[in-house]
């Protein structure tokens, strides 16, 4: 008679702290996407124009993250923390007080270098537990960004609409110098937990698993923020929605990437990560087509998005499980590494869209995702399973 299982050890609660701080950066980063008209009235700009705050954002962080967390590589880590999250801070402050584009965009370059914290507390998350548990506690450290879709960008949405664009981002900003204050009292000043140097980068960058990695991260960034970058314009092109109703539509788009995010961790660990990612990159590709069909018929166009939902945030577990799992002692680089190709992808998707949408309007725009989405499909495919890190389990006597 086998012995009865142990339980699984709790996460350190520090992880939910760094989701904390997730949400609100999460609520900083995205929250103009759906109010992009008013910032673009404001500030007197196209609309297209405004949407290339998200490229802004995404580019600072895709070069800039690595660079930064490998320059504070001997920090402790509290202090590197502390540094990042400030920094978003300083950025949101200069968006605030933007009176034309030039300003919004530089905010945004400070903002998306901020957004370093986010590979830097996925590093730490991933040292911090067993082998086991990466999965959970990498989707616990990244509840906050999808929790941010549910909160922060209908909350910022509904208060943007009602009082102006400005509001939501002063919001961010105080709730950052709250976020500074519990890490500063909470976080242990020496939490053991590896920082990031380029030792050994040229060698994991010739291994196909990482390439393939780092490649998908790249397309299925581009396929989702192609359109929502612009979410805002996409959902009002297919189905006229009320200020109130563009903001529950958004909860409820946030709830099924929070349900992603939690069910990806758990695909990661039961299933591995490849077999996980393909059925959940096949299901975004599905509801990109799906979208433009649902126009006039709003019930249909919520279950699409509740869908796209859940593939689109599942994928973010196994993703940063695989490329831990390939070198745990380079896991902060790689990590930092796997969230350039995301700001990458999230730049080119803004950009993409912006270009593509005076062609195809935003109510096809969707299509276009699915092309990037189908082309990260294929590299999936065609990885060889052997090359996929197999799930980690623990051993129970």
């Amino acid at each position: 008679m086998s012995a009865p299982s142990a339980p699984s050890p709790r996460l350190p609660g520090l992880l939910y702290l760094f989701a904390l701080c997730n949400l609100v950066l999460g609520s900083g980063a995205f929250g103009l996407g759906g109010i992009l008209e008013q910032v673009a009235i404001d500030l007197k700009q196209p609309v297209q124009a405004v949407g290339q705050n998200m490229t802004a954002y995404a580019f600072a962080t895709a070069l800039l993250a690595p660079l930064l967390l490998v320059l504070a590589g001997r920090w402790r880590r509290r202090t590197a923390v502390l540094a990042t999250l400030a920094m978003f801070a300083l950025g949101v402050l200069v968006s605030v007080l933007a009176t034309d584009l030039r300003t919004l965009l530089l905010g945004r370059v400070l903002m998306g270098a901020g957004a370093s914290f986010t590979p830097l507390a996925a590093g730490i998350a991933v040292a911090l537990v067993p082998p086991a548990q990466r999965g959970k506690a990498l989707s616990t450290t990244f509840l906050g960004m999808s929790m941010s879709y549910v909160v922060g960008v209908p909350l910022g949405a509904w208060i943007g609409l009602a009082h102006g664009w400005r509001w939501p981002q002063i919001a961010v900003l105080v709730l950052l110098l709250l976020m500074m204050l519990l890490v500063w009292r909470l976080m242990p000043a020496d939490v053991n937990a590896p920082g990031s140097s380029f030792k050994g980068l040229g060698s994991l960058l010739r291994r196909g698993d990482v390439l393939r990695t780092l490649t998908v991260t790249l397309l299925y960034f581009t396929a989702i923020f192609s359109v929502f970058s612009y979410i805002g314009p996409v959902l009002l092109s297919l189905v006229p929605l009320s200020p109130g109703a563009l903001s529950g539509t958004l909860v409820i788009f946030g709830l099924a990437g929070v349900a992603g995010t939690l069910s990806g961790g758990w695909a990661n660990d039961r299933f591995g990560a490849l077999p996980s990612l393909r059925v959940q990159l096949s299901g975004l590709l599905l509801m990109m087509l799906l979208v433009p069909l649902t126009k006039g018929l709003y019930l249909p166009l919520l279950l699409v998005m509740v869908t796209w939902g859940i593939c689109g945030f599942g994928m973010m577990a196994p993703q940063q499980s695989r490329l831990a799992s390939v070198s745990p002692p380079q896991a902060p680089l790689l990590l930092s590494l796997n969230t350039s190709m995301l700001y990458f992808g999230t730049a080119l998707g803004a950009a993409a869209g912006g270009m593509g949408s005076p062609l195809l309007g935003f109510d096809h725009l969707p299509w276009l995702g699915a092309v990037f989405a189908g082309l990260g499909l294929v590299v999936l495919l065609t990885t060889p399973s052997t090359q996929a890190p197999a799930p980690v389990r623990a051993i129970n006597g």
